[in-house]
Protein backbone atom coordinates (compact mmCIF):
# COMPACT_ATOMS: atom_id res chain seq x y z
CA UNK A 1 0.00 0.00 0.00
CA UNK A 2 1.38 3.27 -0.72
CA UNK A 3 3.21 4.53 2.84
CA UNK A 4 1.54 8.47 2.11
CA UNK A 5 -1.79 6.82 3.54
CA UNK A 6 -0.20 6.45 7.07
CA UNK A 7 0.27 10.16 7.49
CA UNK A 8 -3.52 10.94 6.10
CA UNK A 9 -5.54 11.83 9.04
CA UNK A 10 -9.06 11.27 9.84
CA UNK A 11 -11.78 13.66 8.11
CA UNK A 12 -13.00 16.16 10.48
CA UNK A 13 -16.78 14.39 10.29
CA UNK A 14 -15.19 11.21 11.78
CA UNK A 15 -13.15 12.76 14.57
CA UNK A 16 -16.66 14.31 15.19
CA UNK A 17 -18.47 11.23 15.18
CA UNK A 18 -15.78 10.00 17.83
CA UNK A 19 -15.72 13.25 20.17
CA UNK A 20 -19.66 12.86 20.50
CA UNK A 21 -19.84 9.01 20.83
CA UNK A 22 -21.21 7.94 23.98
CA UNK A 23 -22.53 11.59 24.62
CA UNK A 24 -26.56 11.22 25.20
CA UNK A 25 -28.33 14.71 23.17
CA UNK A 26 -31.35 16.09 25.00
CA UNK A 27 -34.15 14.20 23.88
CA UNK A 28 -36.56 16.72 24.62
CA UNK A 29 -35.01 18.40 21.84
CA UNK A 30 -35.46 17.98 18.15
CA UNK A 31 -31.76 17.44 16.46
CA UNK A 32 -30.45 20.55 14.55
CA UNK A 33 -27.44 19.20 12.36
CA UNK A 34 -24.87 22.62 11.74
CA UNK A 35 -21.42 20.66 11.57
CA UNK A 36 -21.50 19.70 7.53
CA UNK A 37 -21.54 22.34 4.65
CA UNK A 38 -24.14 20.54 2.62
CA UNK A 39 -26.70 22.82 0.85
CA UNK A 40 -30.03 21.70 2.22
CA UNK A 41 -32.49 24.14 -0.60
CA UNK A 42 -34.70 22.09 -2.65
CA UNK A 43 -32.81 21.62 -6.27
CA UNK A 44 -34.74 23.96 -8.59
CA UNK A 45 -37.36 21.81 -10.56
CA UNK A 46 -35.53 23.10 -14.19
CA UNK A 47 -32.42 21.23 -13.44
CA UNK A 48 -34.28 18.44 -12.22
CA UNK A 49 -36.37 18.18 -15.69
CA UNK A 50 -33.06 18.51 -17.68
CA UNK A 51 -31.77 15.55 -15.78
CA UNK A 52 -34.63 13.76 -16.21
CA UNK A 53 -34.93 14.53 -19.91
CA UNK A 54 -31.61 13.63 -21.36
CA UNK A 55 -31.34 10.24 -19.58
CA UNK A 56 -31.14 8.87 -23.09
CA UNK A 57 -26.95 10.00 -23.04
CA UNK A 58 -26.64 6.91 -20.21
CA UNK A 59 -26.32 4.77 -23.91
CA UNK A 60 -23.12 6.46 -24.54
CA UNK A 61 -19.64 6.92 -23.33
CA UNK A 62 -18.74 10.60 -22.16
CA UNK A 63 -16.13 12.89 -22.91
CA UNK A 64 -13.01 13.80 -20.81
CA UNK A 65 -12.95 17.17 -22.62
CA UNK A 66 -16.83 17.30 -21.99
CA UNK A 67 -19.63 18.61 -24.09
CA UNK A 68 -19.10 21.61 -26.09
CA UNK A 69 -22.36 23.31 -25.18
CA UNK A 70 -21.11 22.64 -21.58
CA UNK A 71 -17.88 24.12 -21.47
CA UNK A 72 -19.44 27.17 -23.52
CA UNK A 73 -22.04 27.46 -21.04
CA UNK A 74 -19.69 27.93 -18.75
CA UNK A 75 -17.00 30.28 -20.32
CA UNK A 76 -19.77 32.53 -21.06
CA UNK A 77 -21.22 32.06 -16.88
CA UNK A 78 -17.50 33.40 -16.39
CA UNK A 79 -17.62 36.36 -18.80
CA UNK A 80 -20.60 37.61 -17.75
CA UNK A 81 -20.16 36.83 -13.77
CA UNK A 82 -16.49 38.29 -13.27
CA UNK A 83 -16.60 40.76 -16.75
CA UNK A 84 -13.77 38.44 -18.41
CA UNK A 85 -12.39 40.27 -21.72
CA UNK A 86 -12.70 35.97 -22.96
CA UNK A 87 -11.97 32.79 -22.01
CA UNK A 88 -11.58 30.11 -24.34
CA UNK A 89 -14.22 27.32 -23.92
CA UNK A 90 -12.17 25.25 -26.38
CA UNK A 91 -8.86 25.36 -24.76
CA UNK A 92 -9.63 27.39 -20.75
CA UNK A 93 -12.35 25.16 -19.04
CA UNK A 94 -13.20 21.80 -18.54
CA UNK A 95 -16.11 20.09 -16.93
CA UNK A 96 -15.45 17.99 -13.63
CA UNK A 97 -17.31 15.69 -11.29
CA UNK A 98 -17.48 18.26 -8.43
CA UNK A 99 -14.41 20.83 -7.51
CA UNK A 100 -13.69 18.32 -4.87
CA UNK A 101 -12.50 15.67 -6.89
CA UNK A 102 -10.76 17.83 -9.47
CA UNK A 103 -8.27 19.95 -5.97
CA UNK A 104 -7.28 16.74 -5.11
CA UNK A 105 -6.66 15.18 -8.90
CA UNK A 106 -4.60 18.27 -9.83
CA UNK A 107 -2.03 17.87 -6.82
CA UNK A 108 -1.39 14.52 -8.66
CA UNK A 109 -1.02 16.10 -11.75
CA UNK A 110 1.39 19.23 -10.83
CA UNK A 111 3.46 18.13 -8.57
CA UNK A 112 7.10 16.85 -9.29
CA UNK A 113 8.19 14.20 -7.11
CA UNK A 114 11.48 14.92 -8.70
CA UNK A 115 12.01 17.80 -7.44
CA UNK A 116 13.93 18.07 -3.82
CA UNK A 117 11.29 18.32 -0.92
CA UNK A 118 8.21 19.45 -3.35
CA UNK A 119 5.97 21.69 -1.02
CA UNK A 120 2.33 22.82 -0.88
CA UNK A 121 1.61 25.42 0.31
CA UNK A 122 -2.41 26.24 2.05
CA UNK A 123 -4.47 28.45 3.94
CA UNK A 124 -5.02 26.98 7.75
CA UNK A 125 -7.30 25.97 8.35
CA UNK A 126 -7.82 24.31 5.08
CA UNK A 127 -10.87 22.33 3.03
CA UNK A 128 -9.00 18.89 4.06
CA UNK A 129 -8.57 17.96 0.52
CA UNK A 130 -5.81 19.70 0.18
CA UNK A 131 -3.56 18.37 2.30
CA UNK A 132 -4.66 15.06 1.88
CA UNK A 133 -3.75 15.65 -2.01
CA UNK A 134 -0.62 16.70 -1.34
CA UNK A 135 0.32 14.08 1.28
CA UNK A 136 -0.38 11.51 -1.58
CA UNK A 137 1.02 13.91 -4.45
CA UNK A 138 4.77 13.01 -2.44
CA UNK A 139 4.70 16.95 -1.21
CA UNK A 140 5.07 18.46 2.22
CA UNK A 141 2.31 20.86 3.00
CA UNK A 142 2.76 24.01 4.85
CA UNK A 143 0.25 26.12 6.40
CA UNK A 144 -0.58 29.94 6.03
CA UNK A 145 -2.29 30.75 9.53
CA UNK A 146 -5.39 33.37 9.28
CA UNK A 147 -5.79 34.60 12.35
CA UNK A 148 -8.64 36.91 13.75
CA UNK A 149 -5.70 39.74 14.40
CA UNK A 150 -5.48 39.73 10.80
CA UNK A 151 -8.95 39.72 9.82
CA UNK A 152 -8.05 36.17 9.06
CA UNK A 153 -6.58 37.36 5.58
CA UNK A 154 -3.56 35.42 4.20
CA UNK A 155 -0.47 36.24 5.48
CA UNK A 156 2.79 35.31 3.00
CA UNK A 157 5.72 36.50 4.75
CA UNK A 158 4.40 33.70 7.06
CA UNK A 159 6.57 31.28 5.37
CA UNK A 160 10.76 31.81 4.83
CA UNK A 161 11.67 32.71 1.28
CA UNK A 162 13.18 28.94 1.33
CA UNK A 163 10.08 27.11 1.64
CA UNK A 164 8.67 29.45 -1.48
CA UNK A 165 11.34 28.38 -3.72
CA UNK A 166 10.60 24.36 -3.44
CA UNK A 167 6.57 25.43 -4.19
CA UNK A 168 5.66 23.90 -6.60
CA UNK A 169 1.30 24.08 -5.82
CA UNK A 170 -0.49 26.88 -3.51
CA UNK A 171 -4.14 26.36 -2.62
CA UNK A 172 -6.44 29.29 -1.93
CA UNK A 173 -9.88 29.02 -0.92
CA UNK A 174 -11.96 32.54 -1.71
CA UNK A 175 -14.62 33.12 -0.08
CA UNK A 176 -12.63 31.04 2.73
CA UNK A 177 -13.58 28.20 4.35
CA UNK A 178 -14.45 28.55 7.72
CA UNK A 179 -14.23 32.00 7.55
CA UNK A 180 -16.05 33.64 4.30
CA UNK A 181 -12.95 36.07 3.61
CA UNK A 182 -12.64 37.53 0.13
CA UNK A 183 -9.05 38.11 -0.75
CA UNK A 184 -8.24 41.46 -1.50
CA UNK A 185 -6.61 42.42 -5.11
CA UNK A 186 -3.54 43.20 -3.21
CA UNK A 187 -3.66 39.96 -1.84
CA UNK A 188 -3.95 38.50 -4.92
CA UNK A 189 -0.83 40.58 -6.53
CA UNK A 190 1.08 39.57 -4.01
CA UNK A 191 0.43 35.87 -4.61
CA UNK A 192 0.37 36.62 -8.00
CA UNK A 193 4.02 38.03 -7.83
CA UNK A 194 5.23 34.94 -5.65
CA UNK A 195 4.04 32.57 -7.91
CA UNK A 196 6.34 34.65 -11.33
CA UNK A 197 9.29 34.78 -8.77
CA UNK A 198 9.03 30.72 -8.30
CA UNK A 199 7.11 29.44 -10.38
CA UNK A 200 4.04 27.23 -8.62
CA UNK A 201 0.86 27.14 -10.01
CA UNK A 202 -2.30 28.80 -7.82
CA UNK A 203 -5.17 26.73 -7.40
CA UNK A 204 -7.86 28.60 -6.40
CA UNK A 205 -10.97 27.25 -5.12
CA UNK A 206 -14.10 29.28 -5.74
CA UNK A 207 -16.67 26.96 -4.69
CA UNK A 208 -18.20 29.78 -2.79
CA UNK A 209 -18.15 32.07 -5.00
CA UNK A 210 -22.12 32.80 -5.43
CA UNK A 211 -23.14 32.76 -1.32
CA UNK A 212 -22.94 36.30 -0.60
CA UNK A 213 -25.25 38.96 0.74
CA UNK A 214 -24.95 41.84 -1.08
CA UNK A 215 -25.91 41.58 -4.72
CA UNK A 216 -24.41 44.58 -5.86
CA UNK A 217 -21.26 43.49 -4.55
CA UNK A 218 -20.09 39.81 -5.68
CA UNK A 219 -16.72 38.56 -4.60
CA UNK A 220 -13.68 38.74 -6.63
CA UNK A 221 -12.59 36.08 -8.55
CA UNK A 222 -9.04 34.84 -9.15
CA UNK A 223 -9.63 35.19 -13.06
CA UNK A 224 -11.21 38.54 -12.26
CA UNK A 225 -7.99 39.75 -10.51
CA UNK A 226 -5.67 38.57 -12.84
CA UNK A 227 -7.70 40.35 -15.72
CA UNK A 228 -7.11 43.63 -13.56
CA UNK A 229 -3.77 42.71 -13.14
CA UNK A 230 -3.27 42.05 -16.62
CA UNK A 231 -2.30 39.09 -16.76
CA UNK A 232 -3.35 37.45 -20.36
CA UNK A 233 -3.81 34.15 -20.25
CA UNK A 234 -4.27 33.10 -16.49
CA UNK A 235 -0.59 31.88 -16.04
CA UNK A 236 0.01 29.43 -14.30
CA UNK A 237 -3.77 29.80 -12.37
CA UNK A 238 -6.22 27.34 -12.15
CA UNK A 239 -10.11 27.86 -10.88
CA UNK A 240 -12.43 25.10 -9.69
CA UNK A 241 -15.84 26.32 -9.54
CA UNK A 242 -19.05 23.87 -8.58
CA UNK A 243 -22.32 24.18 -9.00
CA UNK A 244 -23.12 22.59 -5.46
CA UNK A 245 -23.86 25.70 -3.65
CA UNK A 246 -24.56 27.93 -6.22
CA UNK A 247 -27.57 25.58 -7.64
CA UNK A 248 -28.14 23.15 -4.58
CA UNK A 249 -26.99 20.33 -6.44
CA UNK A 250 -24.28 18.41 -4.30
CA UNK A 251 -25.16 14.94 -5.47
CA UNK A 252 -24.86 16.27 -9.46
CA UNK A 253 -21.33 16.27 -8.80
CA UNK A 254 -20.82 18.96 -11.66
CA UNK A 255 -18.16 21.95 -11.52
CA UNK A 256 -15.55 22.99 -13.30
CA UNK A 257 -11.82 24.37 -13.95
CA UNK A 258 -10.72 27.43 -15.55
CA UNK A 259 -7.48 28.97 -16.23
CA UNK A 260 -3.89 28.69 -17.87
CA UNK A 261 -4.74 26.72 -20.94
CA UNK A 262 -0.97 24.81 -21.10
CA UNK A 263 -1.38 23.48 -17.97
CA UNK A 264 -5.14 22.50 -18.57
CA UNK A 265 -4.14 20.92 -21.58
CA UNK A 266 -1.52 19.01 -19.67
CA UNK A 267 -4.65 18.02 -16.37
CA UNK A 268 -6.17 17.15 -19.01
CA UNK A 269 -4.00 14.24 -20.06
CA UNK A 270 -3.96 13.04 -16.68
CA UNK A 271 -7.94 12.88 -16.58
CA UNK A 272 -7.83 11.12 -19.73
CA UNK A 273 -5.90 8.03 -17.97
CA UNK A 274 -7.79 9.06 -14.27
CA UNK A 275 -11.29 8.04 -15.69
CA UNK A 276 -13.75 10.92 -14.22
CA UNK A 277 -15.45 11.77 -17.50
CA UNK A 278 -19.37 13.55 -16.62
CA UNK A 279 -22.08 11.41 -17.04
CA UNK A 280 -24.43 13.10 -19.85
CA UNK A 281 -27.43 13.41 -18.73
CA UNK A 282 -25.38 15.39 -15.83
CA UNK A 283 -23.81 17.91 -18.97
CA UNK A 284 -27.73 18.93 -19.82
CA UNK A 285 -28.69 19.80 -16.46
CA UNK A 286 -25.39 21.95 -15.87
CA UNK A 287 -25.87 23.29 -18.93
CA UNK A 288 -29.45 24.28 -17.46
CA UNK A 289 -28.16 25.52 -14.11
CA UNK A 290 -25.34 28.01 -15.61
CA UNK A 291 -27.42 30.08 -17.93
CA UNK A 292 -29.79 30.69 -14.85
CA UNK A 293 -29.38 33.01 -12.54
CA UNK A 294 -32.54 33.54 -10.99
CA UNK A 295 -32.28 30.41 -8.83
CA UNK A 296 -29.27 31.91 -7.50
CA UNK A 297 -31.02 35.15 -6.84
CA UNK A 298 -32.93 33.48 -4.77
CA UNK A 299 -30.84 30.76 -2.74
CA UNK A 300 -28.44 34.03 -1.88
CA UNK A 301 -32.24 35.74 -0.18
CA UNK A 302 -32.80 32.45 2.20
CA UNK A 303 -29.09 32.68 3.29
CA UNK A 304 -29.13 36.22 3.79
CA UNK A 305 -32.79 35.33 5.94
CA UNK A 306 -31.01 32.75 8.04
CA UNK A 307 -27.86 34.77 8.66
CA UNK A 308 -30.05 37.59 9.51
CA UNK A 309 -32.19 35.93 11.97
CA UNK A 310 -28.82 33.87 13.38
CA UNK A 311 -26.72 36.81 13.85
CA UNK A 312 -29.34 38.99 15.57
CA UNK A 313 -29.81 37.18 18.08
CA UNK A 314 -26.27 35.67 18.77
CA UNK A 315 -25.37 39.49 18.86
CA UNK A 316 -26.70 39.46 22.53
CA UNK A 317 -24.98 37.08 23.62
CA UNK A 318 -20.97 37.13 22.12
CA UNK A 319 -19.81 39.24 19.07
CA UNK A 320 -20.45 37.55 16.02
CA UNK A 321 -20.68 39.34 12.00
CA UNK A 322 -22.31 38.09 9.40
CA UNK A 323 -19.66 36.55 7.05
CA UNK A 324 -18.44 38.58 3.72
CA UNK A 325 -19.48 35.87 1.64
CA UNK A 326 -20.36 31.46 2.23
CA UNK A 327 -22.68 29.98 4.19
CA UNK A 328 -20.50 29.51 7.54
CA UNK A 329 -20.43 31.37 11.00
CA UNK A 330 -17.02 30.86 12.48
CA UNK A 331 -17.66 31.54 15.99
CA UNK A 332 -15.05 32.21 18.66
CA UNK A 333 -15.70 29.86 21.79
CA UNK A 334 -13.19 31.93 24.38
CA UNK A 335 -13.14 28.09 25.26
CA UNK A 336 -11.80 24.81 24.54
CA UNK A 337 -14.02 23.99 20.78
CA UNK A 338 -13.96 20.24 21.54
CA UNK A 339 -15.95 20.49 24.63
CA UNK A 340 -18.07 23.25 23.53
CA UNK A 341 -18.93 21.07 20.45
CA UNK A 342 -19.54 18.65 23.08
CA UNK A 343 -21.67 20.48 25.41
CA UNK A 344 -23.55 22.03 23.10
CA UNK A 345 -24.69 18.36 21.51
CA UNK A 346 -25.42 17.42 24.91
CA UNK A 347 -27.40 20.20 26.30
CA UNK A 348 -28.71 21.41 23.39
CA UNK A 349 -28.77 18.68 20.65
CA UNK A 350 -27.02 20.93 18.01
CA UNK A 351 -23.87 19.59 15.89
CA UNK A 352 -21.11 21.72 14.60
CA UNK A 353 -17.54 21.41 13.95
CA UNK A 354 -14.91 22.09 16.21
CA UNK A 355 -12.81 24.09 14.40
CA UNK A 356 -9.06 22.83 15.62
CA UNK A 357 -10.82 19.76 12.97
CA UNK A 358 -10.01 21.90 10.43
CA UNK A 359 -6.74 22.79 11.06
CA UNK A 360 -2.97 21.85 12.00
CA UNK A 361 -0.96 23.39 14.19
CA UNK A 362 1.63 25.40 12.50
CA UNK A 363 4.53 27.70 13.79
CA UNK A 364 2.80 26.81 17.76
CA UNK A 365 -0.49 27.61 17.13
CA UNK A 366 -3.33 25.68 16.00
CA UNK A 367 -5.67 28.69 14.04
CA UNK A 368 -8.99 26.88 14.30
CA UNK A 369 -8.81 26.06 18.40
CA UNK A 370 -11.10 27.80 20.42
CA UNK A 371 -13.19 28.42 17.58
CA UNK A 372 -16.45 26.08 15.82
CA UNK A 373 -17.63 26.26 11.75
CA UNK A 374 -21.40 26.44 12.03
CA UNK A 375 -23.24 25.62 8.55
CA UNK A 376 -26.55 27.87 8.36
CA UNK A 377 -27.69 25.07 6.08
CA UNK A 378 -30.96 23.99 7.55
CA UNK A 379 -34.19 25.49 6.87
CA UNK A 380 -34.76 29.43 8.37
CA UNK A 381 -36.71 27.69 11.25
CA UNK A 382 -34.04 25.49 12.37
CA UNK A 383 -31.30 27.75 12.10
CA UNK A 384 -33.17 30.26 14.43
CA UNK A 385 -33.94 28.19 16.63
CA UNK A 386 -30.43 26.21 16.66
CA UNK A 387 -29.35 30.35 17.42
CA UNK A 388 -31.67 30.08 20.25
CA UNK A 389 -30.11 27.47 22.00
CA UNK A 390 -27.26 28.76 21.77
CA UNK A 391 -27.15 31.79 22.59
CA UNK A 392 -29.08 30.15 25.50
CA UNK A 393 -25.64 27.69 26.02
CA UNK A 394 -23.64 31.09 25.69
CA UNK A 395 -25.47 33.03 28.73
CA UNK A 396 -25.29 29.82 30.98
CA UNK A 397 -21.56 29.32 30.55
CA UNK A 398 -21.17 33.11 30.91
CA UNK A 399 -22.69 32.89 34.24
CA UNK A 400 -21.33 29.74 35.35
CA UNK A 401 -17.60 31.65 34.69
CA UNK A 402 -18.39 34.73 36.31
CA UNK A 403 -16.86 35.60 38.75
CA UNK A 404 -18.88 36.09 42.17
Amino acid sequence: MNPALDRLQSYPFQKLDALLKGVAPDARLAPIALHIGEPKHPTPEFIRRALADNLAGLAQYPSTLGAEGLRVAIAEWLQRRYGLTRIDAKTQVIPVNGSREALFAFAQAVVDRTRSEPTVVMPNPFYQIYEGAALLAGATPQYLNTLPGRAFALDFEQLPDAVWRRTQLVYVCSPGNPTGRVMSLQEWQQLFALSDRHGFVIAADECYSEIYFDEARPPLGALQAAQQCGRSGYPRLVVFSSLSKRSNVPGMRSGFVAGDAEILQRFLLYRTYHGCAMSPPIHAASIAAWRDEAHVVENRRLYREKFAAATTILRDVTEIATPEAAFYLWLDTQRDDTGFARDLYRQCNISVLPGSFLAREARGVNPGRNFVRIALVAPTADCTEAARRIAAFLRSHQAVTEPS
